[in-house]
């Protein structure tokens, strides 16, 4: 049986998250003690990890407008465009699988900009880009929780593979940036494949300049350590407990458990992938399932909340963000909303 409209694609996770809630409510925790856990939380807690990890989504969203000043130093888009787009990218990520967010954020900034084609390779670079600043905080976390803490094995078997695949592109990205040269007339006359390719490269171009990569490597940074105390908080209101590599261990373990989203959330593998280590703290398995759901959900609320806002903001719809990603860059938009050309200052 053919599903008409291309509805077949949204079978598949809507199938796996079946599949996820069935094992979560055969396998999963006493519901009765999860739900003893909601009634028990600390809603000022609650409050201050929802701040936190709002002022987290400013960070990284300055970090990737550090980026993209980097790369388009003329016509680019002004911050506001770009925490909008930052924050339609958030909820993208929660609501539909395969990080299509990624893709959504440069489709909401492209279709502000003039010269259409050349700003989504150029784009897509500095995404590539604020992702690789990712690698300084994630290491310095990862090292920190291994020496005060201890994590699963699977969880330093998987880490590590992640952290040395990032490496290798981190030091690709290094090289294609070196590489790259500013004649545009040759850039012009290569084919569009190889046109986006090197316009892509300039998108990474920060990594050629020293101060503007450290300033975004700060934000990012920043970024990182307001979610780590966002965890330490949402735990308080949880009551438990525990110093803050307790929080380290679970920042780390729901980053491991999201890397490959099979499903909106991984609701359920996520709790367990918190909930299981939390034991050898004293935790019990059903309040660290709670602790799970309730902490993901204090994320959510930040992504879907103010995702939504900016994605009516840019008259948009769930509908359209789906398809933004597979949209021809070659068509005309309504340029608004960037800064007018400006000469570029040095440094």
């Amino acid at each position: 049986m053919n599903l008409p409209g291309g509805r077949w694609r949204l079978a598949i996770p809507v199938v796996l998250l079946g599949v996820a809630v069935g094992m979560v409510w055969w396998r999963g925790p006493d519901w009765h003690a999860v739900g003893h856990a909601f009634s028990a939380v600390k809603w000022p807690w609650v409050v201050a990890a929802i701040g936190l990890n709002l002022v987290s989504v400013v960070a990284r969203a300055l970090c990737w407008n550090t980026v993209i000043k980097q790369a388009m130093p003329k016509s680019r888009p002004g911050f506001p465009l770009v925490f909008s787009a930052f924050c339609v990218g958030l909820f993208a990520n929660v609501v539909i699988p395969g990080r299509v967010g990624e893709f959504a954020r440069v489709a909401v900034l492209v279709r502000r900009l003039p010269r259409r084609q050349r700003a989504w390779g150029t784009l897509i670079g500095s995404v590539i880009a604020h992702r690789m600043f990712d690698l300084l905080p994630v290491t310095a976390l990862v090292i920190w929780v291994v020496v005060a803490a201890s994590l699963p094995q699977w969880a330093v078997t998987s880490i590590v593979a992640v952290l040395a695949i990032s490496f290798a592109v981190l030091a690709f990205v290094v090289l294609a940036a070196r590489r790259h040269q500013t004649n545009v007339r040759e850039e012009l006359a290569l084919s569009k494949f190889r046109n986006l390719i090197a316009q892509a490269r300039v998108g990474v171009g920060i990594m050629r300049a020293p101060l503007p990569a450290a300033t975004a490597a700060a934000f990012q940074s920043l970024g990182w350590l307001c979610q780590l105390f966002a965890v330490w908080t949402a735990m308080r209101a949880f009551d438990i407990h525990q110093h803050l590599e307790v929080a380290g261990v679970v920042l780390v373990l729901m980053n491991v458990a999201t890397i490959f989203p099979l499903w909106p959330g991984n609701v359920g593998l996520l709790q367990a992938a918190i909930a299981l280590p939390l034991r050898q703290y004293g935790v019990r398995y059903a309040k660290g399932f709670a602790f799970g759901l309730g902490l993901q959900a204090i994320e959510a609320s930040v992504g879907v909340g103010i995702g939504l806002v900016f994605l009516a903001r840019e008259g948009l719809s769930l509908a359209t963000l789906r398809e933004m990603p597979t949209e021809d860059p070659d068509a005309e938009p309504p340029a608004r909303g960037f800064e007018p050309e400006r000469a570029r200052v040095p440094g």
